[in-house]
């Protein structure tokens, strides 16, 4: 015996993390639309942003290292500067030494250093090497003063290409700031948007939902009240479908509401002895618009096109048990089915029943 599992179908929504609102607009197709619209929108911002990114950090690191570029300069040329004053500091150091030296040994150092001889004799010599090793010194000493100006001048200009590249630097991290900033608020609002999506959705749902519902219980009930007649409402003919296809084949099998289950069956109303069983309806239902299908639910699954749920329409067969060889029922319409379920019942609307064994649907 099939369990009676009565679930409705419904839509699977994924809502992207963030803060979901209420929603100030009718769950209608249109809002959705519109809400669907407007995510997509901030979803091109986005991107643009994050591409925009990839821009702006390209530029930061040039500008960066031009930046550190500048700086090692700098400190090449301060080494030079130092290395040039502690050469001609040495000169004169070592020219100090010398007179120091000759002057405590009252002249013994003349034999290693004529220029401090005590003689007379060597006097014009001694005058002649000072002045040359004091020109040798001042033109050190002018070279250096020389070389200092220009270190002192490429140094100056470095220095200003430093403070332009740290504000080159310092725009461009501000500019990737503002970005990262962009990026994120562009995020916020695209989550907020499905967030407000999500909540239409939502509300869309439960409006067909109850639609569904209330379509199913004015069914059922005629379903019952038809049943309630009694036999005088078998022997009435059913009127030929007036639709082709999956609508007519629902014609023609709710044509047939309150014919009792009988296994094996397939006789109308108005025939000697009505019944159906499940295959016997939905084959019937069908051959009054002209697609045969064979008098087993196993073999209509075969012979049918597989359908997803969510592309069910009037008609279409669902099957239930290993090759829909259990039963096979007809869907209606959102939430509803029809079928000849069991003996000691009747062709009857229920609702739409995705337990129970469920294995698929199919259009013949």
């Amino acid at each position: 015996m099939l369990r009676r599992v009565m679930l409705p179908v419904m839509t699977l929504v994924t809502v992207l993390p963030g803060t979901v609102f209420l929603a100030t607009r009718p769950a209608s197709g249109d809002a959705i639309s519109s809400a669907k619209a407007q995510a997509a929108a901030i979803e091109s911002a986005l991107t643009t942003a994050q591409n925009r990114m990839s821009a702006l950090s390209q530029q930061y690191d040039a500008a960066a290292s031009r930046l550190q570029q500048i700086n090692s300069n700098i400190a090449v040329t301060k080494a030079t500067i130092a290395a040039d004053q502690k050469q001609v500091s040495t000169d004169r150091t070592r020219l100090s030494k010398a007179a120091i030296a000759n002057y405590v040994s009252d002249g013994s150092a003349s034999g290693a250093n004529p220029i401090f001889s005590g003689n007379e004799k060597t006097a014009g010599a001694a005058l002649e090497y000072n002045q040359i090793a004091q020109g040798d010194i001042n033109l050190a000493v002018a070279n250096l003063h020389t070389a200092e100006n220009t270190l002192n001048a490429q140094q100056a200009q470095l220095q200003g290409q430093q403070t332009q590249a740290q504000q080159a630097v310092d725009t461009e991290q501000a500019a990737v700031n503002q970005n990262v900033q962009e990026v994120q608020a562009q995020k916020n609002a695209l989550a907020q948007e499905n967030g407000q999506i999500a909540t239409l959705v939502r509300q869309q749902q439960v409006q067909q939902a109850q639609a569904a519902a209330q379509l199913v219980q004015t069914r059922v009930a005629a379903s019952q009240e038809q049943q309630s007649s009694g036999s005088s409402g078998l022997g009435n003919f059913a009127a030929p479908p007036t639709a082709a296809g999956g609508a007519g084949a629902v014609q023609a099998a709710e044509s047939q509401l309150g014919v009792p289950y009988v296994w094996a069956a397939e006789s109308p109303r108005g025939t000697a002895n009505p019944g159906f069983d499940c295959s016997g309806l939905t084959s019937y239902a069908w051959g009054q618009v002209g697609v045969g299908l064979p008098h087993y639910s196993g073999g209509q699954m075969s012979d049918s096109t597989p359908v997803p749920l969510s592309d069910l329409e009037p008609g279409d067969l669902l099957f239930y048990g290993p090759g829909g060889s259990e039963h096979v029922a007809m869907y209606v319409g959102p939430g509803t089915m029809i079928e000849a379920p069991e003996t000691g019942q009747s062709v009857h609307l229920t609702g739409l029943r995705l337990g129970g064994g469920f294995v698929g649907a199919g259009r013949p």
